[in-house]
């Protein structure tokens, strides 16, 4: 926590807040009456993770957005949830341990043993919640946060 920089700080939260906002403010006019907006949150947003408190209180924020959101967009019936992922098998998170296959295996495992359900997951698996979202089989579900994590959060 002690090394945080403003320029580590500034970058995060232009990527994962200010990069939010802008972005749906100016899809808004592209939106029809009972749009679907998803945003990416993250487990790290509701719970904590060490070392990762600037990007946890990125994704935190990107979360009280679509609380907010909802009710700004009510009367276009535009929903908006948070779609948030545990470890995902990602080149970024594989990444995070560095170009050797062992550590980057090593990370996965460590990752795995964190997750109920067993396995860090896959790509797949978060397309497939976004696809639901940004359906009408999820036409009641507005302000939630989605949680594709094998259970991880919930512990």
């Amino acid at each position: 926590m002690g090394e945080i920089t403003e320029a580590h700080y500034d970058d995060t939260f232009d990527r994962n807040v200010k990069g939010v906002l802008f972005t749906v403010q100016k899809a808004l006019p592209l939106l029809a009456q009972n749009a679907s907006i998803i945003l990416t949150g993250s487990t790290a947003g509701s719970s904590g993770t060490a070392a990762f408190s600037v990007y946890s209180a990125s994704k935190a924020a990107v979360r009280a957005f679509a609380r907010s959101w909802i009710l700004d967009l009510k009367d276009r019936a535009v929903r908006v949830n948070t779609l948030s992922p545990g470890a995902t098998r990602t080149p970024g998170l594989v990444d995070l341990a560095g170009s050797d296959a062992e550590q980057q295996q090593g990370l996965l495992d460590y990752l795995a043993s964190q997750v109920p359900m067993g396995p860090v997951g896959e790509p797949v698996e978060i397309a497939n919640a976004a696809v639901f979202l940004a359906s009408d089989d999820s036409s009641f579900v507005n302000g939630a946060e989605l949680f594709v994590d094998g259970g991880q959060a919930q512990i």
